[in-house]
């Protein structure tokens, strides 16, 4: 059976590489019809930290990545935590140095540092001498009754070549000569990383290790250890790293002030920030960034956007339309198509799938994902507290695809506050109505006229508005400019005669009273 694993470190944010990994992981154990496996690798104890784990948990539920074995799910194979596997990360440390895989050495940091200068200073590679090793007790007890004390290192092959076929770059070779003699467990007893993570892809039984092309050089010392401890090894796959956007460089999330230098990026961010203020989010760059998962989630994204998003950087499938439903996606994945080359994350690319989705998505789900933002900014409840679902979903599809994401629904507050609360754009209130005579005149008249329109409906008001234009010999622009800022406070927004029946007859001769109330009341 294929078994693939996603082993986060509980870091506390879910990076956008991340997350396309296990995507890629367990959209292959679908495919295959095998088990996807999440396991926290948590060795390194300062990480170790329960409030870390649950943004990896929700992140991955979230973008609808369930798993088969692994935390809150349990299974055959656990724990599902390295930090709860240590007696078997000992055991595997004992059988390798049983097997003359590994050896205890009491070399001190200093005595190291001396063979690396010499090396350095005779302009040569750096390989440890081995002359502080221990391979029997009586040399151990020696050592030791010098105080000195042990890690246990592999014992590297020094000559020979290390060949595997990784199912993405084919064929690969090392030269066992460049593997240093890597530590597997420190003096105080606890295991590092390459030994916990062979140990427990062993004992799970994961068929597949499909992860990201940094860890491609640590394969040589994997698989030693695999082949130490009697196991075959897994197949590998080394994804291609997502890059910055516009660039070569991989994407990081320690780097959000250069990426905010890209337009397209600062773009994205600055709107992000834009809700979460409005919403009352915490936007610190180191939990609120567009290289983290949590973010997108929090402005509105729809997952199955950002999952085809990711599904793109650096997966094809040749004739077909971008847009996959998730059991296309698993009927279609195969590793196969994985391109070698790193893909570059493109804001706007990814802005493009979620309008997509966002626009095919029925009324009532729009609805539903837009009512707790309003709620979160308070403009729900307001007086229309009874009627909410209904004055909602009309400004939705009114708005259309100006709401790309669900945060956006708090784009429009003056249509959610009292009408004699909203605020006018300065300028543009001094451009259209203080300033212009000529249009509040014209503001009056077609005021009458909204005041004895029936029904109130986009259509007749537009109908009502050519027709007087074309009464009092004017231009639309005389007038619809002066009306929005009116109406809305704004000089910009969606189309106005909707706006007029969202608010309706009452609510809208009101705020137009209020804005010509205070052109006769202000002084130009």
């Amino acid at each position: 059976m294929v078994r693939t694993r996603f082993a986060p470190s509980p870091t506390g944010f879910l990076h956008i590489g991340g997350v396309r990994t296990a995507l890629f992981n367990w959209l292959f154990a679908r495919h295959h019809d095998g088990h996807f496996i999440l396991r926290i690798d948590d060795t390194d104890e300062q990480r170790n930290v329960s409030e870390t784990l649950d943004p990896i948990l929700s992140g991955l539920r979230w973008l609808g990545l369930d798993w088969d074995e692994g935390p809150d799910v349990g299974g055959d194979y656990g724990p599902y935590f390295q930090s709860q596997r240590r007696d078997e990360h000992q055991a595997a440390v004992a059988t390798l140095l049983a097997g003359g895989y590994a050896y205890r050495d009491y070399a001190t940091p200093e005595e190291l540092q001396a063979e690396r200068q010499a090396a350095q200073a005779e302009g040569k590679r750096f390989i440890y001498s081995r002359r502080w090793m221990a391979e029997t007790t009586e040399q151990a007890a020696g050592f030791e009754a010098e105080g000195r004390t042990a890690v246990v290192r592999l014992k590297m092959p020094r000559e020979g070549v290390c060949r595997f076929r990784d199912l993405i770059r084919g064929e690969v070779e090392f030269e066992w000569a460049q593997e240093q003699d890597h530590v597997i467990q420190r003096a105080d007893g606890s295991c590092l990383y390459h030994l916990a993570s062979v140990a427990d892809d062993a004992a799970m039984e994961i068929s597949h290790v499909i992860r990201a092309e940094e860890h491609l050089s640590n394969t040589p010392r994997q698989i030693f250890i695999f082949e130490g401890l009697g196991h075959e090894p897994p197949e590998f796959a080394h994804l291609p790293f997502v890059a910055e956007p516009g660039s070569r460089n991989k994407l990081s999330k320690r780097k959000l002030d250069k990426y905010l230098k890209n337009p397209d990026f600062a773009k994205m961010h600055q709107h992000g920030v834009a809700i979460a203020d409005a919403i009352g989010l915490e936007t610190a760059a180191e939990t609120f960034n567009p290289v983290i998962v949590d973010f997108y989630e929090k402005v509105g994204y729809l997952p199955d956007a950002l999952v085809n998003y990711l599904l793109l950087l650096g997966w094809a499938l040749d004739d077909r339309t971008e847009f996959f439903s998730r059991q296309e996606m698993i009927e279609y994945f195969t590793l196969e198509r994985v391109n070698r080359s790193p893909a570059s994350f493109d804001p706007n690319k990814l802005l493009a799938f979620q309008e997509h989705y966002m626009q095919e998505m029925p009324a009532e789900e729009r609805l539903l994902l837009a009512l707790p933002f309003l709620e979160a900014a308070a403009l729900l409840p307001s007086p229309y507290v009874d009627d909410a679902s209904r004055y909602v979903t009309e400004m939705l599809q009114a708005a259309g695809d100006r709401i790309k994401v669900a945060g956006e629904s708090l784009d429009y507050p003056e249509l959610f506050v009292d009408d004699g609360a909203f605020p006018y754009e300065a300028k543009a209130f001094d451009k259209r109505l203080r300033n212009a005579p000529e249009s509040v005149a014209l503001l009056r008249g077609f005021r009458d006229l909204l005041a004895a329109t029936e029904p109130f409906e986009a259509v007749t008001l537009e109908e009502a508005m050519r027709r007087f234009v074309e009464s009092e010999g004017a231009k639309i622009g005389q007038i619809i400019h002066a009306l929005r800022v009116a109406v809305t406070g704004k000089s910009v927004g969606f189309g106005m005669f909707e706006i007029l029946e969202i608010l309706g007859q009452e609510r809208s001769l009101a705020r137009i009273d209020r804005a010509l109330s205070l052109v006769e009341t202000t002084p130009s």
